[in-house]
């Protein structure tokens, strides 16, 4: 078992984004329906800034980025798009600290990986970080230099808490397969190297010294092999989404030691299964791995299949009870 195992984590947490754009409600919601495993919500509705790639790019130390028309661009200086993101992020914070006085527990925080950081953020040309390996690297050690700091904070605010950090990579997969466009649209970027992929990753995962690290993609082909190779002690996804192909690499990683966050309840208002019904794939998979049912609650905590930003507010709530209710259900019944 890996030494980062997140083995006897809370069996439920959310992804990261919540609908709206009042900071203390989100807090309040999140803190309040997941008593056990809370995370730092996201609210990309308020505009630039607050979107998951202008978030993560307030964060960076000595780059900075602004909005352009094509979307977030690498520049000299802070100006008005970066002051607005970490201004953003400072409320949010402040919220998360006021709503968990005392707090004692695994609490999430999230920002986009390297990998998808580099294919969202253009150079001065138009092209997409991805494009210059210089650049590549350069963004990979701003953002851990960041994330260092980041998590710092978060702890000053809530001494109680073993942090988690999650990195958002849902263009991973696009990168390995050379899948992401260059700026005219007509050709795609060459794909990168997978050594090269998992050492920047490797290297991410060890600025969080000591604490676990989870990585997030809820795109289909998910590289879970990789991602374990790479130090992540947790790999989470949208479950709808896997297919027998994945199923090795699946079992190899429970056998490992690394936990999976299944996204088992759909992201966007719709009628609900009953919480066993949610996670009755996630059974399913077990019996086909081969792997013994009392592994489940113990390997598994249960999410929503990707952020919650386009859900309404009552939905969001409802949602993240129902994944602890589902959670509940896998511990009570794994068969």
């Amino acid at each position: 078992m890996s030494e980062n195992s997140v083995i006897g984590f809370p069996a439920a947490t959310g992804v990261g984004s919540m609908p709206g754009g009042d900071a203390r409600e989100a807090a309040k919601t999140v803190t309040g329906s997941l008593e056990d495993f809370p995370f730092l919500p996201e609210l990309p509705a308020r505009g630039p800034g607050a979107d998951m790639i202008g978030r993560t790019a307030g964060l960076l130390v000595e780059l900075y980025a602004r909005v352009e028309p094509s979307g977030w661009r690498l520049g000299d200086r802070p100006g008005r798009d970066t002051r607005r993101a970490r201004s953003w992020l400072g409320e949010d914070l402040d919220a998360l600290e006021e709503f968990t006085q005392g707090y004692e527990g695994d609490l999430k925080v999230q920002a986009v990986g390297p990998w998808t950081l580099a294919a969202a953020l253009e150079l001065r040309n138009g092209e997409v970080a991805l494009s210059d390996p210089g650049a590549c690297r350069d963004l990979a050690s701003s953002l851990a230099e960041g994330l260092r700091l980041h998590l710092d904070e978060v702890r000053r605010r809530v001494p109680g808490a073993r942090l988690v950090l999650q990195l958002d990579e849902p263009s991973l997969t696009a990168v390995l397969r050379g899948q992401v466009r260059s700026a005219s649209g007509y050709r795609t970027h060459r794909s990168v190297d997978r050594q090269v992929v998992e050492a920047t990753l490797r290297d991410l995962v060890g600025v969080h010294a000591g604490g676990p690290v989870v990585v997030h993609s809820c795109a289909p082909d998910v590289p879970f092999t990789l991602l374990r190779r790479a130090g992540a002690a947790a790999v989470s996804f949208d479950a709808a989404l896997l297919t027998e192909h994945d199923d090795e690499a699946i079992g190899e990683a429970v056998e490992g030691g690394t936990r999976l966050f299944a996204g088992v309840v759909p992201g966007t208002d719709g009628p609900l299964s009953d919480p066993a019904g949610s996670v009755m794939g996630v059974r399913t998979l077990w019996r086909r791995l081969g792997l013994r049912p009392g592994l489940l609650a113990e390997a598994v905590t249960v999410t929503p299949a990707c952020g919650l930003a386009g859900a309404s507010p009552a939905y969001a709530r409802q949602v993240l009870a129902h994944c602890v209710r589902a959670a509940r259900s896998l511990a009570d019944n794994p068969e």
